[in-house]
């Protein structure tokens, strides 16, 4: 009887130590078939710093020519301006003010010489002008090429004067300037402030008819007008016979 009983105990050890055995044998099967970890990389983006200053606009905050709605400001390196960024600029309103005179333009061929003068402001007495309307008489010239019309730059003389401040072709003084020039058409325009912006009237006009043969007008906002900035920085910082200017 008691062998009997011996015997069953050895076997009941002999059972218990097998299925430890397995068990260790499992667990380290389970550790040799684990993938061994790579050492970790210490990746730095040297451009979050950026991307947290400049947060990405929605499409909401742009208009249909590109520029930001509500972006943060701006300063240029002479410290001119003051504004928003943009990503367009005066030339990509002229183009498209250069493509609505063309779709109801008439008689105005690629034969037809045209000029460019200034843009005047509406309330003065049409003699006056400013930075932007002497930009958008340059940048018509520059659209209005482009489309093959052939455009005479009245302001061109038939010498180059030298000076110490720069070599110079074009002039103001209209003496010495062509009086008869073969211009059959001129660009000419009117400015006047709006809320929001500059509302801009552009009309291609006959010399000799003064009929009205093509016309456009458009707004340009006010933080594009004002991102030209004069050469002589008179309008630095909003300052104006030094009184702060403020637009209401």
């Amino acid at each position: 009887m008691q062998r009997a009983v011996r015997a069953t105990r050895l076997g009941i050890l002999l059972l218990a130590a097998a299925a430890a055995g397995c068990q260790s044998m499992d667990e380290e099967m389970v550790q040799t078939t684990q993938p061994e970890k790579m050492p970790s990389l210490n990746v730095v983006d040297i451009t979050a710093a950026d991307r947290s200053n400049h947060q990405p606009m929605m499409a909401e905050d742009v208009d249909s020519f590109g520029a930001l709605g509500q972006p943060p400001l701006y300063s240029s390196v002479q410290g001119a301006y003051k504004g928003r960024p943009l990503t367009k600029h005066v030339g990509d309103y002229v183009k498209a003010l250069t493509q609505d005179l063309i779709a109801n333009m008439e008689y105005v061929t690629n034969k037809t010489p045209v000029g460019v003068t200034h843009f005047a402001l509406l309330d003065s007495d049409l003699q006056q002008t400013n930075l932007l309307g002497q930009q958008m008489a340059e940048s018509f010239v520059h659209e209005l090429h482009k489309f093959r019309i052939p455009v005479i730059d009245y302001k061109a003389t038939d010498f180059i004067r030298i000076t110490e401040e720069g070599d110079f072709v074009l002039t103001r003084d209209y003496l010495e300037l062509d009086a008869s020039l073969p211009m059959e058409y001129v660009l000419t325009g009117t400015m006047a402030k709006h809320q929001g912006g500059v509302m801009v009237n552009a009309r291609i006009i006959g010399i000799q008819s003064r009929a009205v043969v093509a016309s456009a007008q458009m707004l340009i906002p006010f933080y594009v007008a004002d991102a030209l900035i004069p050469s002589d920085g008179s309008e630095r910082g909003g300052m104006r016979d030094g009184v702060k200017l403020s637009r209401g």
